[in-house]
């Protein structure tokens, strides 16, 4: 049976950024949060669209 990934989830990889900054979560909670929410595709959709950070 193939697993489909959900939509990446821009809310919740926030919030896991927001609760390290906060020092609410440790840092490999913080990584596994942000990797099941779907930061490898938001990463990639931005490299693939060329975009540059402005600062």
């Amino acid at each position: 049976m193939a697993f489909d990934r959900p939509a990446p989830d821009l809310t919740k990889l926030l919030t896991a950024w927001e609760q390290w900054e906060k020092g609410e979560e440790m840092p490999g909670k913080v990584l596994a949060n942000m990797k099941t929410a779907g930061l490898a595709e938001v990463l990639r959709e931005l490299r693939d669209s060329g975009w540059k950070p402005s600062a």
